[in-house]
């Protein structure tokens, strides 16, 4: 009797694993022929604060994709407000999908909360957020240092870097 019920064990994972052996990938059969999965999508973006441009680098994930092909379509400015005394927040002003997770952030993490708020950190807090990507180039206490300086503040998100003639490029991760 447990031979019978092992082997019927073993038949149905044989079988389960072969659900997906048939399923055949799209392969384009031109340059322009390309399926929107197959588009690359660029490993980060612009953040310019109180005359400070940063790239923050993306994570890979829904939120990011609908947050990228935006900015295909223009710059996003918004205004943040300084929140608890470790972080921005302000209203993205289009949804995005959630992936939300439980996580502790730290400073220079960037994510999305609710949906269509951006936070970005300058300490650390634990909620669940979906996280778009972190800030890169400046030490954490240079970037509680531009969050800080002015409440409201101005915060214009992009996928190019010529926002500002202050640019910092992502010489090194915030620590």
């Amino acid at each position: 009797m447990k031979r019978a019920a092992f082997a019927i064990f073993i038949a149905l994972l044989l079988a389960l694993a072969g659900c997906g052996a048939g399923a055949s990938l799209r392969q384009p059969s031109g340059p322009n022929d390309r399926s929107e999965e197959e588009i690359e999508m660029p490993d980060k973006l612009y953040l310019t604060i109180n005359g400070h441009t940063m790239s923050v680098t993306l994570v890979q994930n829904s939120a990011t994709e609908a947050l990228v092909a935006l900015l295909k379509e223009g710059d996003i400015a918004y205004e943040a407000h300084g929140y608890g005394g470790f972080e921005m927040v302000g209203a993205l002003g289009h949804p995005l999908p959630r992936s939300d997770a439980q996580m502790t952030t730290e400073s220079g993490d960037v994510v999305l909360y609710s949906g269509d708020q951006i936070v970005l950190f300058y300490g650390s807090n634990t909620w669940s957020y979906t996280k778009l990507g972190k800030v890169c180039g400046v030490s954490a206490e240079e970037w509680k240092k531009i969050l800080t300086q002015t409440d409201p503040a101005t915060v214009t998100l992009s996928l190019s870097a010529a926002q500002s003639d202050n640019f910092k490029g992502p010489q090194e991760e915030i620590s």
